[in-house]
């Protein structure tokens, strides 16, 4: 096959070339200013390398053809790995100018070429006599991959509908960085300072931390509130003053509609717009047919019945706590209704007055350092890994760790980076990425494989220690969840490895993981008070376990009313005022007046910075029946590491990633698929 001549070496070798520490790029050596040449270069040699694919006179081969293109992109994927990083966990006005800049252009690059036509009738070509080829399994997922993604991208259509898919995506690039951009300046720009005087009901943990973030900002001797999880939802639980509730609260959800140049509801309707066309310009009813084409739900009719059946349950649940609620504000001779703004805050009274426990008792046993050990041990004990710090290794912030994984024979099979404190530059949540992908392949160097690397992002307050909430720390296993299927990835091709699965499948290994967390004994051994140095009484963690499934009906209605509405303006057709449709679809829903969606439209970034959940939001509680069942295969034993089901979920689950159809996998781990059941039970509303 003939080679692309490479364009990579008018460009920082150090963007290409990693010779850091534990596999790393060196970060401090790469600036914003090299990142525009980067991606031009990888661009154009990108474009070189397929079209040399393509024109191959020889006939195609899975070899000449498939591991070709595996194998391609190396510039382009290296650079964008370090700029999209960059771009979410420390970004500043240059890398958001350059984002602008390059979304488009590589929307252009990227239909340029998913509509290379000699390429795609080469992959057709193998398609075609697939059953002839004696490919393996894995490859035929591989070859199966690049096919259909070819079609879904317009390979098919004729050359004016092409151009026009082409035109479509490159808009929807755009708006989709500008939507991400707006939620960012809206959540980095707001903040209410408070005096010591305002702080009634505040927590010392909480006020540390709102001390140290007002420092931060210049204001030293203020609290500061601001829209980071970790600030604004303990606020909203712990403040006493319900006009300062109120005021955080309708800032946390007017996020991206406040009238300003940060405004997305009008991005939303163009997105939406788009979204259809393209849809249809590809022959799918609509976009919600189109992004399930590919999953284990298959279709919007089977995802809308199962967020049906969970939402019905979950309003009467949640209806049943408001009464309770309602029943604490006139206990304190008040007589307003139960508002959004004061959902956490009576909801944390009740907890205390159920389970005779609060989140301020509970709080200073979960130190991140101990939580983070937590997660490290479980991973341990399941699948054999030893995760080993490195200090003094300069990443891509100060704050972020550098971990070396080893394997029982202490070879190192993988790097991890954990960035786990909120700040100004980084965009709100928490998430799993990777710097490169694990695989086997041989490549142009000469070198067989590639060791993964893998990073969490999170948004922790800091503090000293830094505490976490009970959410918080499912949080950090939810994220290592993540990591570990790119970590524990044992595949031989790169667009099949770890988290390269159907979106329905992905959050299986991250929210299973989140079990372990409330497994007593790892629990009494790592829930330790951060000053007396003592483990969680068994007391305590009595009432934190039957207290599992307390204001379950509030979480699950924040959540399914989110997956609906998704779900709703994906199957709906061209819609011209979102927030319109939004406002009526929750009143078809009959949604409670106390509680909001978890994601509001014009800060959904979920679906609407980018492409990831769109229509698949619901992808959480598609994932959370597989999850509950699979934990249910460790219960049945009475070990949670029973080390046959470990062996198990380590190969079927963690290592196989796309690698193997999603349904036989799990089957493959658990012997048959599961019902709703036991997802339903723990929530608690199977009553």
């Amino acid at each position: 096959m003939p080679k692309a001549k490479s364009k990579s070496r008018s460009i920082n070798p150090e963007i290409v070339k990693w010779g850091g520490k534990l596999g790393l790029p060196k970060f401090n050596k790469i600036s914003d200013k090299d990142f525009g040449p980067a991606f031009e270069a990888g661009i154009k040699e990108g474009l070189l390398e397929m079209d040399a694919i393509a024109k191959n006179k020889a006939k195609p081969t899975f070899k000449n053809t498939i591991i070709a293109l595996e194998l391609a992109e190396n510039t382009l994927s290296r650079v964008s790995a370090i700029f999209w990083n960059r771009a979410g966990a420390h970004t500043n006005e240059t890398i958001q100018k350059l984002e602008r800049e390059l979304s488009p252009k590589l929307s252009r690059y990227g239909s340029k070429v998913s509509m290379n036509k000699p390429l795609f009738e080469r992959i057709d070509t193998l398609w075609q006599k697939r059953k002839k080829l004696g490919l393996s399994s894995e490859e035929m997922r591989v070859l199966e991959r690049y096919w259909k993604g070819y079609v879904k991208s317009g390979a098919k259509l004729a050359t004016k509908q092409q151009k026009q898919l082409a035109k479509i995506n490159e808009q929807l690039a755009g708006l989709g960085t500008k939507f991400g951009q707006n939620m960012l300046a809206d959540e980095a720009s707001w903040v209410m300072l408070l005096d010591k005087n305002q702080l009634q009901g505040i927590p010392n943990f909480l006020s540390a931390s709102m001390a140290a973030v007002a420092s931060e900002r210049g204001s030293k001797g203020k609290y500061a509130v601001t829209l980071s999880r970790s600030i604004i939802e303990p606020f909203l639980t712990f403040s006493e003053d319900r006009e300062l509730r109120e005021k955080a609260f309708k800032a946390w959800i007017s996020r991206g509609e406040n009238g300003s140049d940060t405004d997305n509801r009008q991005l939303v309707a163009d997105i939406l717009t788009l979204r259809d066309e393209k849809a249809k310009l590809l022959g799918y009813e609509n976009y919600a047919a189109l992004k399930l084409d590919n999953t284990m739900a298959k279709t919007p009719g089977a995802v809308n019945e199962l967020l049906n059946d969970v939402w019905e349950k979950a309003r009467k649940r949640a209806g049943e706590e408001e009464a309770d609620l309602q029943k604490l504000v006139s206990a304190e001779g008040k007589n307003h209704p139960v508002a959004p703004w004061d959902w956490r805050h009576y909801s944390e009274k009740l907890r205390a007055e159920k389970f005779a426990f609060s989140e301020t008792e509970l709080k200073p046993y979960f130190q991140l350092e101990n939580i983070i050990a937590a997660c490290f041990d479980v991973a341990n004990r399941l699948f054999g890994i030893k995760i080993v710090e490195k200090k003094g290794i300069k990443a891509y912030h100060p704050d972020v760790r550098c971990f070396s994984v080893n394997d029982k024979n202490g070879k190192q099979i993988a790097t991890f980076l954990g960035d786990y404190f909120a700040r100004p530059s980084k965009r709100s949540g928490a998430w799993m990425s990777a710097f490169q992908s694990q695989h086997k392949l041989k490549t142009a160097n000469g070198t067989k494989g590639q060791m993964p690397i893998i990073y969490n992002v999170m948004n922790f307050a800091k503090g000293d220690p830094a505490l976490l909430s009970l959410d918080d720390a499912r949080t950090l296993f939810h994220e290592f969840g993540h990591g570990l299927h790119g970590i524990l990835s044992n595949v031989t091709y790169p667009s099949v490895s770890g988290t390269s699965v159907s979106r329905d499948f992905v959050e299986l290994p991250s929210q299973l993981y989140e079990h372990w967390l409330m497994v007593p004994e790892i629990l009494s051994k790592y829930a330790v008070h951060g000053k007396t140095g003592k483990s969680l009484p068994k007391n305590l963690l009595k009432k934190i376990l039957a207290a599992g499934t307390f204001n379950s009906g509030f979480q699950t209605v924040e959540f399914t009313s989110s997956a609906i509405i998704d779900m709703a303006y994906h199957t709906a057709g061209k819609i011209e005022d979102p927030m319109a449709f939004e406002t009526e679809k929750l009143k078809t829903l009959e949604m409670p007046d106390a509680i909001t969606m978890r994601h509001r439209t014009p800060h959904f970034g979920h679906v609407f910075a980018g492409d990831g959940y769109s229509a698949g939001y619901y992808s959480y509680l598609w994932s959370e029946v597989l999850d509950a069942d699979a934990f249910q295969a460790f219960k049945e034993t009475g070990d949670p590491f029973n080390k046959k089901i470990a062996k198990k979920l380590k190969k079927h689950i963690y290592s196989a990633g796309g690698s193997v159809d999603p349904e036989k996998t799990y089957k493959a781990f658990r012997g048959k698929m599961p019902s709703t059941q036991a997802m339903l039970e723990g929530r608690g509303l199977t009553g």
